[in-house]
């Protein structure tokens, strides 16, 4: 009988504590195993590179291309004037350009003719008598405007004007403006006439321009 009160008393306290347990827990499982299990973590893949989209070729259609102003050529040697002769008696053909050399440190840029003192200086275009001016290098000269007050033509180193010649008179290609000589800073034993040329800008200065060789002009 005592045997069987101690298995009794024994039961009864083992039941005891299991709902002591499952009144705490409200699980009969151990307590490691009522952790919720851990989900793995989302594995990151790269992101694959942007894919370019294939090539468009441009639109080449009448609509699609703006229409554009070309711009103005530049002007043609033929829009240079024909000049007559400026010393009587001389063939062209027989000069050479002397435009690019230097005199006295500074370019030349006009073509020096070589003739006998006293020879007739001729106007070499129709224009008027813009200035008539001494200077110390170009001795007693002559500035010319042509009729369109594009060019100007510069006759220097003169012995004296013709006879009647003064500032605003109209000479027409071939009128007598003056005579070779070597006034300025010419060699007296080299009279020539020194010749030049200049393209006029918008202010039409009679001393200032852009100097070309007169020698293709001669045609």
């Amino acid at each position: 009988m005592k045997t069987l009160a101690a298995f009794v008393l024994g039961f009864a306290a083992g039941m005891v504590c299991l709902a002591a347990g499952l009144w705490s827990t409200g699980s009969l499982l151990p307590g490691h195993a009522l952790a919720a299990p851990k989900v793995p973590e989302a594995v990151q893949f790269p992101q694959p590179a942007a894919v370019p989209p294939p090539f468009q070729p441009p639109d080449t259609s009448p609509a699609a291309t703006p229409k554009t102003t070309p711009a103005p050529a530049a002007a043609a040697p033929d829009d240079t004037p024909a000049l007559g002769m400026p010393v009587a008696g001389v063939d062209p053909h027989t000069l050479r350009s002397n435009f690019s050399q230097t005199r006295g440190g500074h370019a030349h840029e006009a073509l020096d003719i070589m003739a006998p003192r006293g020879t007739e200086v001729l106007a070499v275009a129709e224009g008027n008598v813009v200035k008539l001016f001494t200077s110390k290098p170009g001795g007693l000269t002559v500035y010319q405007f042509d009729d369109t007050r594009t060019w100007c033509y510069y006759y220097a180193h003169l012995d004296r004007y013709a006879p009647g010649l003064k500032e605003g008179m109209l000479l027409r290609k071939g009128d007598v403006l003056g005579y070779v000589g070597s006034t300025g800073d010419a060699s007296p034993d080299a009279p020539h006439l020194h010749f030049a040329v200049f393209q006029l800008g918008p202010e039409k200065h009679w001393w200032q321009g852009t100097a070309v060789d007169p020698l293709p002009l001669f045609k």
